[in-house]
Order: C-alpha cells, then sequence, then structure tokens
C-alpha cells in the first residue's frame, strides 16, 4: 500500500535544498571576490616587483658610479699635499746672523727652514708621503722691522733687511716674505685669515703656526682647542717664549722650537746716545772706505787714462821753486803741471757744498730737490758739459776731457745739469757720506718705477722715505 506523503515535509524538505544552495552560492561567490583581491594583490606585487628589481639595478649602476666618484675624490683630495708654514714676521724675527747677511742670508734662512720643517713632520705627522710641499708665508711690516733691527744694532743698514726678505723669496717657489706695510696688527688679521682658510683645506695636511710673541692669536687658537682633530693639524712655533694666554692654550696643540731658524729672545734697541756714537762709527769707517776707493780711482785715471802723464809722473821730477826732487804720489793737477810746464787754467769757481747730509729715520741719504727745466734736459745733455769740472770743480782729466769744460752754463742750465747727474746713480748707494757727491741716491723716475727690474738704480735705491729727520756734519 503506497504512503501518503504529506506536502508540509516536501515543502519543508524543498526550504532546506534552497538553503544548501544558497549556502553554496555564498560560498562560491565568497571565493570568486577572494579570488579577484588576491589576483590583483598579485598583479600589484608583480608590479612591485618588477619596479624593485629596476630600482635595484639603478641603485647599483649609481652604486658603481658613486664608488668612483668616491675613488676620483680620495685621490684629488691625496694630491699635492703640503704643510704651511705661517709666520708673523713682526715678532718672530730670523737669528742675527742671517739677517746681517743680506740677500745671501735670506737664502740661506730659506734652507734651513725647509730642512727643520722636513725633520719636524718626518717625526709627528702620520700617514705623509714624502712627495708633499712646504710652503713659507711670512708677513711682516718690512720698514718697521728693518728700523728696528738697524736701531738695536743687529744690521749695519735697514736695507740688509730688505735684502734678506728677497733673497727668502727668490730662493723657493713656494716661498714668500710679504711685506704688509706699516700699522697695528696688519700682519695679525692676514695671518689669522690665512689660518682659518687653510685649517678647512683638505690638502692642508698640518700648519706650523709662529705666534708666540702675541697674545692677541689667542682667541683664535682657542676656538679650535674643542676638537681635537682641527687643534691636531695645528703646530705652535715657539720663538720668544709663549705669552701668557698662549701658554694656557699650548698643550691643546703640538709645539715646536727652530733654534736655528728663529730668536728666542726679543729685539732690545739700543738708547738713543748708544744709537748716535754707533752710527758716528759706522759713518768715519764708511768716509775711510770712500776716501780709499776715491784716491784708488784718481791714480787709475791719471795711469789708465792719460798714458802721457802717466810717463811723466813715473819720472823724477824737479821743483823749479825749490830745487829738490818730488818723490812722493802725484795728484792730477801736479802731474798736469808737469805735462805742460805751467799750472791748468784754474776750473770756474762753484758755490761749496755743504758739509751736512740729510738723512731720513733709515739713515739713508735724501738728494734735496733741485730746480730745473724738465723739457730742457735734453737740450742740455746735447751741450755735453762736463758735470765733475761745473758742480765739483775738479775734473781729473783736465784737457784730456771729453766732455766741455768752456761752456759758460746759466744758472737755469746748471739746475738741469745737476738733475743729469743724478740720473747716474751713485757707486755707495744711500749710504754716501760725500757731502760733495753729485750722483743720485735714490731712483728719480719716482714710485712706482717705470722701468722694473731693467733700472739701473739698485732697488735699495727704490721707495724709501724722503723725510729729512737729521743731518750728519762730515
Amino acid at each position: 500500500m503506497v504512503e501518503v506523503v504529506s506536502n508540509l515535509a516536501y515543502h519543508e524538505r524543498f526550504e532546506r535544498l534552497k538553503q544548501s544552495e544558497s549556502a553554496k552560492d555564498a560560498l562560491i561567490e565568497e571565493l570568486l571576490i577572494k579570488l579577484d583581491a588576491l589576483n590583483e594583490e598579485y598583479r600589484t606585487a608583480c608590479l612591485d616587483r618588477r619596479r624593485e628589481v629596476q630600482f635595484n639595478r639603478e641603485m647599483q649602476l649609481k652604486e658603481t658610479e658613486y664608488e668612483s666618484e668616491i675613488r676620483r675624490t680620495k685621490k684629488i683630495m691625496d694630491s699635492n699635499p703640503f704643510i704651511l708654514v705661517l709666520i708673523d714676521g713682526d715678532g718672530m724675527i730670523f737669528q742675527d746672523h742671517l739677517l746681517q747677511n743680506g740677500e745671501q742670508g735670506g737664502k740661506e734662512a730659506s734652507g734651513l727652514l725647509a730642512s727643520a720643517i722636513r725633520d719636524y713632520v718626518e717625526r709627528e705627522v702620520e700617514d705623509l708621503g714624502s712627495d708633499y710641499k712646504i710652503v713659507a708665508r711670512i708677513y711682516a711690516n718690512t720698514k718697521g722691522l728693518a728700523d728696528t733691527c738697524f736701531r738695536a744694532g743687529i744690521v749695519d743698514k735697514p736695507s740688509k733687511v730688505e735684502e734678506f726678505a728677497r733673497g727668502f723669496t727668490q730662493s723657493k717657489h713656494l716661498f714668500d716674505f710679504i711685506d704688509v706695510g706699516s700699522g697695528k696688527e696688519r700682519a695679525d688679521s692676514k695671518v689669522s685669515e690665512i689660518l682659518k682658510l687653510h685649517l678647512f683645506d683638505c690638502h692642508c695636511r698640518q700648519i706650523l703656526f709662529g705666534c708666540s710673541h702675541d697674545n692677541g692669536y689667542a682667541p683664535v687658537l682657542e676656538e679650535y682647542t674643542t676638537d681635537k682633530a682641527y687643534a691636531g693639524r695645528i703646530s705652535l712655533i715657539e720663538g720668544t717664549p709663549f705669552e701668557k694666554e698662549l701658554v694656557k692654550l699650548a698643550p691643546y696643540f703640538k709645539a715646536t722650537k727652530l733654534e736655528r731658524v728663529f730668536r728666542s729672545s726679543k729685539i732690545v734697541v739700543q738708547p738713543p746716545q748708544q744709537q748716535l756714537q754707533q752710527l758716528q762709527q759706522q759713518q768715519q769707517q764708511l768716509q775711510q772706505r770712500q776716501l780709499a776707493f776715491l784716491q784708488q780711482t784718481q791714480a787709475q785715471q791719471i795711469v789708465y787714462q792719460s798714458p802721457h802723464i802717466a810717463r811723466t809722473v813715473s819720472s823724477s821730477t824737479t821743483n823749479s821753486s825749490a830745487g829738490s826732487v818730488s818723490t812722493g804720489p802725484l795728484s792730477w793737477v801736479s802731474a798736469a803741471t808737469t805735462l805742460s810746464g805751467s799750472p791748468p787754467p784754474t776750473p770756474k769757481a762753484t758755490k761749496a757744498a755743504p758739509n751736512e747730509i740729510p738723512r731720513n729715520r733709515s739713515g739713508q741719504r735724501v738728494d734735496p730737490d733741485v730746480k730745473y727745466d724738465r723739457y730742457d734736459i735734453k737740450r742740455v745733455k746735447a751741450l755735453k758739459m762736463c758735470n765733475v769740472h761745473f758742480l765739483r770743480g775738479d775734473c781729473g782729466y783736465g784737457s784730456d776731457c771729453t766732455h766741455s769744460h768752456s761752456h759758460k752754463p746759466t744758472s737755469s742750465e746748471m739746475g738741469t745739469l745737476k738733475q743729469i747727474a743724478r740720473l747716474a746713480p751713485c757707486r755707495m748707494g744711500s749710504d754716501c757720506s760725500d757731502p760733495r757727491c753729485i750722483y743720485g741716491h735714490r731712483c728719480p723716475a719716482g714710485t712706482p718705477c717705470p722701468y722694473g727690474a731693467e733700472c739701473k738704480f739698485p732697488s735699495s735705491m727704490h721707495n724709501f722715505d724722503t723725510t729729512v729727520v737729521r743731518s750728519i756734519k762730515v
């Protein structure tokens, strides 16, 4: 017998089936959504991966370039290493014997300084090969230093210090003695700025700083006491003992003494009376040398330039008035008398030269100004007047002179002739002590000299003070 199933049971089963299908559909839909999300993430990851690969490849290329650039930069930084020697020359004074030797002393000083620096570098500076250079910069008021050394009796004339500076500069390509001129702290400011400039220079491996005489450098050095890297690159050179403020800072830096090069004591200037006595002694010695030179020159003029006079002089002559034989040395006047039988014509009288020589603060001779017509120089030169005859009245050639003795110059021409004579430099330079000297003791071309190194006047006759502070009686 067929079992009768209730409609209600079918409906219940259908509903359960619908719920099961809905759950299946929901599951499938959820899986599809997640799959889409994973596909999107995967696509994004693939893009990121490609970008990362590209980025890494680019970074590897850049890294290679950077490493190459670093190697090039390091090579540049390691090239041309040098040691800077920075000296305040107003207080760090070279040894006396070096200054006294003038230009040659300057050259010797540069050699001693270079040798001392190399010895120090080998002991104290690490990781520095043998191909480094030494740069020396000395800043000083050259004229003031020269005056001080002269007044202290270290040099016999101020120009020796200028010659020393020139010799020091000429001796080596990287050595310079720089004149900063007069003025308070001019050397200090330059030295301080040069120190700051080169302390951060990668090519400068060590700075040897000569400043022991001046407390003014203490604030500059104090800035670097807290940084050992920078403090280690500065070595202090002690000439005179460190001043009070520098003594406190010295432990933060390396220090050395170059006793063969620099003085260890300050210059002591002599009192004025001792200076005057020394100057008088020097003037007497100079006058003796000049007198011997003039006598020798006159003798050479008679012997070599007037052979017929020399032959007459060499034989014994009879003095008609005294009846005796002359055996002593004859002057050009007596030689001319012997030759002609009668005294030569008396030269035209000239105004007696003063017995005082004007000098400036450095002891250099100052030529007084001459009134002359500068447009008339060429014409007066063409007259070929004898300078010695008209300006001194004692031409040694007499009638054999190749220049005119017979012209009667006007007062204007005499002034022009004096200026023409000064166009020739005096052999004794600015130290000349002959009150009747007619030649030039300083370059008449002015400052700056248009002739430069070709000027026939030496450098010691250029650019000096023309203010007369005293006159020396001769």
